[in-house]
Parts: C-alpha cells; sequence; structure tokens
C-alpha cells in the first residue's frame, strides 16, 4: 500500500509542475496524458477518467541491439486529428460501427538522430497507442525487448491464459494482477507460467472492466504480459535460434525497416460488462477492407466430417474407418442441403494423414472423388469446405500457396480451413513460435494469397486475432481456443461447464471463434472418462453466445436426428447479424445475448450458465430499437431447459414453447446446471 501511495503523489506532483501534452475521448470523460522528461528524456503516460488518475504513470519505450529508446528523446511537435465516422462491415456481430475519436501524435527526436512518433487514440470508452518510425537514414532496427507497462491504480484480478499455453487451447483462471509475480532472469522476464498471453480481460475492485490486447498485428510479434514492480509488462514473444534464448532481455523479438509501425496496444476501460463487450475499439484500430469487391464473401453455417474422428468412430487416414469418403461426403452434403446447412467440411480428404510430415493438398485419396464432389455441390448448392493440415510445416505450405489455392478454386472451393498442430511451427525462417514475428508473417500472407484466389480462411492453430478481419475480411475465423474437440477425448474429462461462461468475455472479444458447438450427443464410450459437460439447451445457446459468421454443427447427422425438433433451431439460426446485445452476464457464471438477424427484424436469444442454475430476466426493449412501437407482435419459440434437467443426469430433458411477445414485455428463463437456453423471435 506504501508503494502505491508514493506512485500516486508523485504523478500528481509530475503534472502539477510541468505542463502535460493529453489528449481527451469524444466525451471528455477519458483522458491520456504524455509525458517526455526533460532532464532525461525518458517517456510515459498516464490516464484519467473524470480526473481521477486510473493509471498512473507508465513506461513507454523500446529497446534494440544498439540503443535504449526509452529515454533521451526531446519532443519537438504535436499533430492531432478528430474522427467521427460510420462504416460498414462485410460480415460482422454488427452491420454498421462507430469511429470516434481523437487523436494525437507526439514527434521526438532520439539524441541518436532517430525520429520515433507515438500515435495516442482517446476513444469513449478506451484508448490506444502505437509506436511509428517515419522514413529515416536509419532504414533498420532489430528490437529485443518493448517496455510498455500498464500502471493501474487500484487492485484488479484478471481472467487470463499462461503465454505458452500450446495453440492458446487453455482454460482462462482469474488471477491476482495487484501482486508481483514471481519471474526470473533478475530484471528480465521469463516467459513461464506466471507471464500471460494477450489478451486479458479485468475485473477491477471498483466494479468497473477492462480488456488489454493489441490491434492489427502484421509484422511483429504478438504481445505477452507479466506483472512486475505494481505494473503490467510487456514481453514479445522471441524469435527462436541459437543465438536467441528465449529468457534473454537482448534476444531478438522483431526485425523492423522504415517506414514502420507497431500494432497499436489498446486498453478498453467500461463501467458495465455490456459495454465492455460492445466495444469495437479493436475493429476500428485496424485499416479498412483492402479487398474490392467482396461479394463473394459470405457468412455460413457448416457441417463436417470431423467429430467422427474426435470420438474415435472414424479415422483421418485412409483405412477400414475413413471418413472422408465420397460415399460419407456425399451423405453428409444431402443432409445439409434437406436442412438448410450451407456447407460441408470433410478432414481427411488428401494424402499425407498416415505420418503428417507430407500432406499433398491437391492430391485426395483413393476414396475420394474430387471432379465427382465438386459437381454435386454445384447441383445441391452446398459448398465443400476444404481443408489444409500442415503438421506445423508453413514453409512448404507457404511456398506452393498458388497453386494449392488455385486447384481448390477450380474445383468451387472458396472457403478453407487452415492447421498447424505443431508446439513450433517450421516456417522460412526456421522453427519459430506461431505467434512470433515469422508465424505472424506467415498468417499474414496466407490470407492476402487466399483473397487473390476468393478463399475465406479457417485458422487453426492461429496467432490470436488483432481484427485483421477488417482489413481482409476473407479472415472469417479462427480457433485459438479449447474448443469442443476437448469434450471428446481430453484426459481431465473435458472442459467444465465454468468454461463456455468465460470464453465470450475473454478470448471472443479479440474476434470471431471456430468453437464448433451443437454436440447433441454428449457420451462417447471409445472414451467413456470423457464427455461433454452441458445440457442440449446449452449447446443450442451457444449458437448466439459465441459469435462467429462461419458457424460450425459440430455432431454427426444421425445423432441430430435424435433431437430433430431442437436441432431446427441450428437450421434457423443464422450468423450474421445487424446488432448485438450483451442483455446480462457475470463472467465464468452466465451470459444472455441478442442478436438481430442482418436485414431482417428477427432476433435470436441465447443464454448459457457454469455449473449452478440460475433465472434470468430478459427486458424485450431491443425489439423496439429502430421502431417506437411497444405493441407490434412477435412469435417467439423458446427452447428450454427441463424442470428436471441437469447436465450430469438429464442433459437430454428439454421442452420446446411457443407464445407471442412484444417489445413491452419481460421474459423470465430459468437454465439448469449446466444448461442454457436458445429463443427465436420472428415479427
Amino acid at each position: 500500500m506504501k508503494k502505491i501511495f508514493v506512485i500516486c503523489a508523485a504523478c500528481v506532483l509530475f503534472f502539477s509542475c510541468q505542463p502535460s501534452t493529453e489528449v481527451s475521448s469524444p466525451d471528455g470523460k477519458l483522458t491520456v496524458h504524455f509525458r517526455c522528461d526533460a532532464c532525461d528524456g525518458t517517456i510515459w503516460y498516464a490516464v484519467a477518467r473524470d480526473h481521477e488518475l486510473i493509471m498512473d504513470l507508465s513506461e513507454l519505450g523500446l529497446m534494440t541491439e544498439d540503443m535504449s529508446l526509452a529515454e533521451d528523446f526531446r519532443l519537438t511537435g504535436i499533430s492531432r486529428h478528430r474522427q467521427d465516422t460510420t462504416w460498414e462491415t462485410v460480415w460482422g456481430e454488427e452491420r454498421f460501427i462507430t469511429d470516434r475519436h481523437n487523436q494525437m501524435v507526439v514527434h521526438l527526436l532520439h539524441q541518436s538522430g532517430i525520429r520515433m512518433d507515438i500515435a495516442f487514440r482517446v476513444f469513449d470508452d478506451g484508448f490506444a497507442f502505437r509506436y511509428i518510425f517515419p522514413e529515416q537514414e536509419q532504414k533498420t532496427f532489430t528490437v529485443t525487448d518493448e517496455l510498455t507497462a500498464y500502471r493501474f491504480t487500484q487492485g484488479a484480478e484478471a481472467w487470463s491464459i499462461p503465454w505458452r499455453t500450446e495453440y492458446y487451447e487453455g482454460l482462462w483462471e482469474k488471477r491476482n494482477l495487484s501482486p508481483c509475480l514471481p519471474l526470473r532472469e533478475g530484471d528480465n522476464p521469463n516467459p513461464t507460467q506466471d507471464t500471460l498471453c494477450s489478451p486479458i480481460t479485468i475485473e477491477f475492485a471498483d466494479g468497473t472492466y477492462g480488456f488489454v490486447h493489441e490491434a492489427a498485428l502484421t509484422d511483429y510479434p504478438a504481445q505477452n504480459l507479466y506483472v512486475r514492480d505494481g505494473a503490467l509488462r510487456t514481453y514479445l514473444t522471441p524469435w527462436l535460434g541459437h543465438q536467441s534464448p528465449i529468457t534473454s532481455h537482448q534476444s531478438p523479438k522483431a526485425y523492423i525497416q522504415t517506414p514502420f509501425a507497431t500494432p497499436w496496444r489498446f486498453v478498453v476501460l467500461t463501467r458495465t460488462l455490456p459495454e465492455l463487450v460492445a466495444s469495437r475499439i479493436m475493429l476500428n484500430l485496424n485499416e479498412p477492407c483492402k479487398i474490392e469487391d467482396t461479394s463473394w464473401i459470405k457468412p455460413a453455417k457448416f457441417m463436417g466430417i470431423w467429430w467422427g474422428m474426435h470420438i474415435k468412430t472414424m479415422t483421418w487416414e485412409q483405412g477400414p474407418k475413413h471418413g472422408a469418403t465420397t460415399e460419407n461426403m456425399e451423405r453428409y452434403m444431402r443432409f445439409a442441403k434437406e436442412h438448410g446447412i450451407g456447407a460441408v467440411l470433410a478432414e481427411g480428404w488428401n494424402k499425407g494423414w498416415e505420418d503428417w510430415k507430407h500432406f499433398d493438398f491437391t492430391t485426395p485419396y483413393d476414396d475420394w472423388d474430387m471432379d465427382y464432389l465438386s459437381r454435386l455441390s454445384d447441383s445441391l448448392g452446398v459448398q465443400i469446405v476444404g481443408h489444409n493440415e500442415t503438421g506445423g510445416n508453413a514453409a512448404d505450405y507457404e511456398k506452393d500457396l498458388d497453386s494449392i489455392y488455385r486447384y481448390h478454386e477450380a474445383k468451387g472451393i472458396h472457403v478453407i480451413k487452415t492447421g498447424y498442430v505443431a508446439p513450433i511451427i517450421r516456417t522460412v525462417d526456421g522453427l519459430q513460435w506461431n505467434k512470433g514475428q515469422s508465424g505472424v508473417r506467415h498468417y499474414r500472407k496466407v490470407i492476402e494469397t487466399a483473397a487473390k484466389y476468393h478463399i475465406a480462411i479457417d485458422n487453426h492453430e492461429p496467432v490470436m486475432p488483432t481484427g485483421l478481419q477488417r482489413t481482409y475480411p476473407n479472415l472469417m475465423s479462427q480457433e485459438g481456443v479449447r474448443g469442443q474437440e476437448w469434450n471428446a477425448w481430453s484426459a481431465d474429462g473435458g472442459s467444465p461447464c465454468e468454461h463456455v461462461t468465460v470464453l465470450p468475455y475473454t478470448r471472443i472479444l479479440a474476434g470471431p471463434v471456430d468453437y464448433t458447438p451443437g454436440v447433441f450427443r454428449f457420451e462417447n464410450p471409445i472414451i467413456p472418462t470423457t464427455r461433454v459437460h452441458s445440457t442440449l439447451m446449452n449447446q443450442l445457446g451457444l449458437f448466439v453466445c459465441f459469435y462467429s459468421p462461419l458457424q460450425m454443427a459440430c455432431d454427426l447427422p444421425e445423432h441430430y436426428m435424435e433431437h430433430a425438433d431442437a436441432f431446427r433451431f441450428i437450421e434457423q439460426v443464422p450468423c450474421d447479424w445487424e446488432r448485438s446485445v450483451l442483455v446480462d452476464g457475470k463472467i465464468g457464471d452466465f451470459c444472455v445475448f441478442a442478436r438481430q438477424e442482418r436485414g431482417t427484424d428477427n432476433w435470436y436469444i441465447g443464454g448459457i450458465t457454469d455449473e449452478q442454475a440460475r433465472e434470468v430476466t430478459i427486458p424485450l426493449s431491443f425489439l423496439n430499437h429502430q421502431s417506437p412501437m411497444t405493441n407490434h407482435q412477435y412469435k417467439a419459440t423458446f427452447y428450454l431447459d427441463a424442470e428436471d434437467a441437469d447436465w450430469e443426469s438429464r442433459p437430454y430433458a428439454y421442452r420446446i414453447e411457443e407464445r407471442e411477445v412484444t417489445s413491452a414485455d419481460t421474459l423470465h428463463v430459468r437454465m439448469a446446471p449446466g444448461g442454457g437456453f436458445a429463443v427465436q423471435i420472428l415479427p
């Protein structure tokens, strides 16, 4: 407590003795102060809300292999800009997004002659900044560290996962940010379980919320975070190599060439959880769409030859139980056509699954007739979702991208699910972390190349999303989550009920997620110690609570027909929205979302809860968002847990009801332990 008091006192003295360079949000409530110390040229920032400090003086700057770019600066100028525009998404949780912010760029001159700018943008619900190197005499830099810090003034707890969680597929846990976490190597951050992946979601002691992440990550290592000396600090994912041990402060993190701008570091700060979920800062920090014609990019629900491999009734490789055969694919495609599902994924159609080392992305197995299935796809109007698993061999995949995507385009395939199942992938720069600079460059090249061939990407084992889908909307969905497949084979028995009630406030705030909801049979007789921890209605609720423009109904067709009346909701729920609202929720407990189908007056409500039964209250006032009429009648179809439903003992107990509602009504819905619900509301 003493240390915090001293820091705050110093901050007040600092701003009272010197004129401050600041920029405020459009509503005037949030202000970012920048300081360049007149004595030693160090650079700092602090943040106030309603004239009260919420972030103390926090360090800025970079370290290069030649010098420190955190001190010895002189402020040479300031430029400002105001933005107040609205742009339309190609797809998304909302059709129209407002970008309203004030920007201040501080121009700095280092004693070495290097010029560096820092751009600050302040929105009503948060702020962002990035380091910019204009074109100048020194053309290249090797960044060895980033000193960016976030020094919050009050106690806080954060939902996070450790930085080296493979593929980000971990259970998000609440950690105390207030004390210093133990680190090794002196003052250097040691990337152990104490260093956290970005993003983190923060619950402050006063009941407000924060979200710390990055935006527009295109040619830089992903940000990680750790706590030291009372501040949340940055640890950049390092390059791997014999001369760059990961615990070294001097190991290379990024190679940059001027002109260059780092990703944006941003912090969302809101009073309420619905405001946090509604923030669009990350998307606004990315560049506008670079694809001139986006008419071919279409959201879709899909099924797939996929779940059978995870429950061990099918195999990826060719053999007696091979899943991706012509016959099986035709069965799935005809089922999809009958039930209004727009596409079917097939994993294991191509050669290479025997050893996971030499995948051939243009040569099918003998029992897969690509030409026949391509013609069937055209006649049925059901797309084929291609699958390209690289086994972590990104270098070979990148080398052949044009020929691979040319092949898929010729076969009428316009969506590809990519995969990189390897803790460290092999890039053109050798073995690297997938979220290091080399991996980030690879993913961007995949997206850009795919766009040339009118191919959308569902990226598995990705780098954490940072809003790049605004610039390249063919980047439609990504994994980066402990998804549904863990419920089929995980040694811990499957994800706990709480897991899905954390994700809407953490991972999904970073972007669309391919979680693969929709399991309708929870027990797995082949691996009986593992199962899905939910009721059937919880699985329906996920289709509304978890956002993805490529939404997979993951289970087998025969399992869906065991509950055909419940499957009706999956048939009808869209995956592209006009407007989205978090009606109610609490991180790790429950959430209730309401979403309006894009271009219609149809609404869908979904709710999920943890292992606790709970009743939620849902005012339907959002129905008159565009019309003042409160007596307009809607037909509501309710998919509800039965009174005696329970995820462990009676997961299939549910009821379906219909009744008329208006925007003046309030719903009261009970969710069973591990349960949920879904509602379709039509004019």
